[in-house]
């Protein structure tokens, strides 16, 4: 298993990992997505491979806090491919999200997962990980 940048090679893959995400993404979509994405330095994207597959992704990004000093990291997107799942590759990938993180100096890192039955089993994941509940997230179409 190799932890690394994402580039444009992968970009079919992770199309298929935002997918199984529950986005459905054509791989003419996530080429957009990513070259917006690649473009913004508040932004980074980490694959996980094995064996030249990507087997999962972190969509990473920088913020400013309002209510404290420093900087925080966002988790926007986070996936291990569905057949790959409970091998210990979230928990390589969820490191090396954290280590990209204190790379940047932040001094938090956060993660919003929805609250719908499939994702039950990834709110369990990052509890084990030392993350804890601490807000309700609301979203709307503008």
């Amino acid at each position: 298993m190799k932890v690394r940048s994402a580039c444009s090679s992968d970009i079919p893959q992770m199309a298929i990992l935002m997918s199984q995400l529950g986005y459905p993404t054509s791989i003419e979509q996530m080429t957009t997505r990513f070259e917006k994405i690649s473009a913004e330095p508040s932004y980074h994207t980490l694959v996980i491979e094995d064996e030249g597959n990507v087997v999962g992704m972190s969509g990473l990004c920088t913020g400013i806090f309002y209510e404290s000093d420093g900087i925080y990291v966002r988790i926007v997107a986070f996936v291990v491919d569905d057949t790959y799942r409970n091998k210990g590759i979230g928990k390589l990938l969820l490191a090396a999200s954290e280590e990209w993180a204190r790379s940047k100096g932040a001094v938090g890192i956060v993660v919003n997962s929805g609250n719908r039955p499939e994702r039950m089993a990834a709110h369990a994941f990052y509890k084990a990980m030392g993350y804890r509940e601490k807000s309700t997230g609301f979203a709307k179409q503008v």
